[in-house]
């Protein structure tokens, strides 16, 4: 079928905008379709580690999170604190890995191991994620946090301790750090500053029996 004279026009245009563009295009091809085809590799790299993180930080909860009353065993405590050297080794951008370090520093802390307990709750603090595309939960840190105070404190460093509350914005969690200022007071020597801490707990909601019976202990020394 014979063509008009418009779309020989149109063929003609098409034609002459292929010779002069031919090589931008097939430059553009070079460049675009490795970098998606790498982006999309990437992204399956990341979906296959992230599903490896998971599975390794389900097996810690099953072996963490025992039916009440039933302590961990010590086989495994022991395979807790392997999962979470795995983790931190292999996933350490993951948040799986943060919250291993959680489970990891629970373990020592039951051993007894007040050095390794802080190890892996400085290490989960250091790999937090504070980016535009990933950020660590708030709540997660601020737990580290209280966690890391009370072991500090219990390795007998008072001073250091307190200067690791007194540096953190506790936000929705003043209560447990104001009962962990309390302690550290306590142990100090501090009373009337210690009572004040407590007293600044139970005004942030925290009503345990084990706050009210430190204020009973204190009201004992006066």
């Amino acid at each position: 079928m014979a063509l008009d004279a418009a779309e020989e026009e149109n063929i003609e245009a098409i034609k002459k905008w292929w010779h002069e563009n031919w090589k931008q295009l097939a430059l553009l091809v070079v460049i675009v379709f490795p970098s998606y085809f790498g982006w999309q590799l990437w992204q399956n790299s990341q979906a296959t580690e992230a599903e490896t993180a998971s599975d390794l930080y389900e097996e810690v909860l099953s072996l963490a999170i025992s039916e009440p009353g039933v302590p961990v065993t010590e086989q495994e405590s022991l395979r807790i604190l392997d999962l979470f050297e795995l983790l931190k080794a292999d996933y350490p951008s993951s948040v799986y890995a943060l919250y291993g370090a959680l489970f990891a520093a629970q373990q020592s802390v039951n051993a007894n191991d007040l050095g390794a307990a802080e190890e892996s709750l400085q290490w989960m603090l250091d790999n937090r994620q504070d980016s535009l595309f990933s950020r660590t939960d708030e709540g997660l840190i601020l737990t580290a946090n209280l966690r890391l105070g009370r072991v500090i404190l219990a390795k007998g460093e008072s001073e250091r301790a307190l200067n690791l509350v007194n540096s953190i914005d506790p936000k929705t969690f003043e209560a447990g750090f104001a009962e962990l200022r309390g302690d550290i007071y306590a142990t100090m020597g501090r009373i009337v500053d210690a009572r004040d801490a407590y007293i600044a707990a139970q005004q942030a909601g925290s009503n345990t029996d084990g706050l009210r019976m430190k204020l009973d202990d204190l009201s004992d020394e006066s």
